[in-house]
């Protein structure tokens, strides 16, 4: 037909090999990016699955919130469900925590006691306000700031999240490194995130939090993030410098065929064992 250019039987011949490799290259390319049997397929390509999933950590809840110097909150961000804790405390002065946290923590207190220890609650909820005033005092009295008592806005109280959490031993004494050595200390360490809490400054991660060891002070997160972070040995500020990793296509760890925990040095992205 006119228009048409007639094609030799050696130039079909040519064609259809293009055409088979052509057809090769995109088998063998599809099966490339299929994930291997045995891997978990993940939302970033070449990453291992995150422990936690993205519902819990979207913080719906605002269980993972993270509060320290370079994320403080402001004078007006209080908790709205907040309630006095009907755990054992101190002293007769009511201390407050959002509603899920104390149930969490009065269930701790609860398991403990049946352990044959008795916990008490020293202090919870502590507004913008009050931080500023205890700082204050601290300053005045010292002349330096010695890591125990934070700014306003830095400090994890407020968040109606964190508890300090003593021995009646350390009642009306200062707290220190050595309340990790007792069994109230050993226990929590061990249990509490059972609960859902864990220890927010922990030994060794000073660097990290900003903050001095702290064994007394939990800090609620929710039972499945609680589980994770006291497994991997990590801190709040840790876990979400994992999770934006993970966004980011650069995680590397979580997984029984992950190459190792994805941990944090001073600050730094590591792999770990």
């Amino acid at each position: 037909m006119d228009g048409m250019v007639p094609v030799s039987g050696r130039q079909r011949a040519v064609t259809g090999r293009a055409l088979a490799i052509l057809l090769f290259i995109l088998v063998v390319s599809n099966l490339l990016a299929s994930p291997v049997e045995g891997t978990t397929a993940t939302a970033t390509e070449g990453a291992y699955s995150f422990p936690l999933s993205d519902a819990i950590m979207s913080d719906p809840d605002g269980f993972l919130i993270l509060v320290n110097t370079d994320h403080p909150l402001s004078s007006s961000d209080k908790p709205a469900d907040l309630v006095n804790v009907s755990a054992r405390k101190t002293s007769s002065t009511a201390i407050q925590l959002r509603k899920p946290v104390s149930l969490a923590l009065s269930e701790l207190f609860d398991a403990a006691k049946s352990d044959g220890l008795t916990l008490y609650i020293h202090s919870g909820y502590r507004s913008y306000q009050t931080q500023r005033d205890m700082f204050a005092i601290r300053m005045e009295r010292l002349g330096y700031d010695d890591k125990m008592v934070q700014k306003a806005g830095a400090s994890d109280h407020q968040t109606g999240m964190g508890a300090d959490v003593i021995n009646k031993a350390l009642i009306g004494q200062r707290f220190g490194e050595s309340y990790a050595g007792t069994k109230e200390g050993q226990w929590l360490a061990e249990h509490c995130a059972e609960f859902g809490f864990v220890i927010r400054y922990p030994k060794g991660k000073e660097g990290v939090t900003g903050i001095n060891y702290e064994p007394w002070h939990l800090r609620y997160v929710g039972p499945d993030a609680a589980r994770y972070m006291t497994d991997a040995g990590i801190t709040l500020e840790e876990l979400w410098e994992q999770w934006d990793a993970y966004q980011s296509g650069e995680w590397v760890g979580g997984g029984d065929d992950a190459p190792g925990a994805f941990v944090i040095d001073d600050g730094e992205l590591v792999g770990g064992g």
